[in-house]
């Protein structure tokens, strides 16, 4: 292939991934939020849909990141996001916001750095106060360590989602293996918001036990929309069957707050 082919499929490559608007804007949170968390990068990255009617509120999707997603460089955690923001436009889900925030690699006297619900409530506020989110309809999803986010956040604040999906998520603040003594707690709110979970059945660093064992707790709880699907094939990465199937985005989209 010639110089003049490549620079021409180059160009080509560019406004393609412009038309479908894959890169994302980097967003800040504002200084006093800022001040009242303790995990989170304060730059978020939001996918924007192309075309927003003035006035007119839309869905809200926030995932996030698994522990390799850790870090200050906010660019990181795109590639882990993409396959969300493509099946939105493959399954035709949209118009539809998806945000991508960041922990911290290090902060200083904290052990480990962790989603963290009222880091995450911060940062929901923030979007509500800045973008045109629809209420009713904001989602939440995440893989592994996001996976865990997910599980903590809705245990914690289940009020805001109008469905959650956590995906080969762990559920204890200490690491994959960790099992949060919680577990009641949580299940008694999660029973409160439409879930799915997903995990792979050959899944050695978060074993499918973990999201089985939370939603046997929540359907004791009382629960009646929590769902879970173990993939018996998949591993870890069972991430990539999920966001590239329509199951999760026709589950997900058809929920709404009342």
């Amino acid at each position: 292939m010639n110089t003049f082919s490549l620079m021409i499929l180059t160009l080509f490559g560019l406004l393609a991934d412009r038309s479908t608007n894959e890169v994302p804007v980097v967003h800040k949170m504002d200084a006093e939020r800022q001040k009242q968390t303790k995990f989170l990068n304060p730059e978020y990255l939001v996918f924007l849909p192309e075309k927003v009617a003035e006035g007119k509120k839309i869905p809200l999707l926030i995932y996030l990141h698994g522990a390799g997603g850790r870090g200050s460089e906010i660019r990181k955690v795109r590639g882990q996001a993409l396959p969300v923001w493509r099946g939105i436009q493959k399954f035709n889900k949209g118009p539809c916001i998806v945000v991508v925030p960041q922990v911290l690699a290090k902060v200083e006297g904290a052990e480990k750095s962790i989603w963290e619900p009222n880091d995450l409530d911060q940062l929901l506020a923030q979007l509500k106060a800045t973008l045109p989110v629809d209420p009713q309809r904001v989602y939440l999803t995440g893989n592994s360590m996001g996976g865990y986010g997910t599980w903590v956040w809705a245990a914690n604040a289940p009020q805001h989602f109008a469905a959650v999906a956590p995906i080969s998520g762990g559920i204890g603040r200490g690491g994959p293996k960790d099992v949060t003594e919680q577990l009641d707690q949580w299940a008694k709110k999660l029973a409160q918001v439409p879930l799915y979970a997903f995990a792979g059945g050959k899944d050695k660093v978060v074993p499918a036990e973990r999201s089985e064992r939370v939603v046997k707790a929540i359907r004791q709880a009382g629960g009646q929309q929590a769902k879970l699907k173990v993939y018996p094939e998949q591993g870890h990465n069972a991430r990539q069957v999920v966001l590239s199937t329509p199951e999760f985005y026709e589950w997900m989209f058809s929920k709404q707050r009342k």
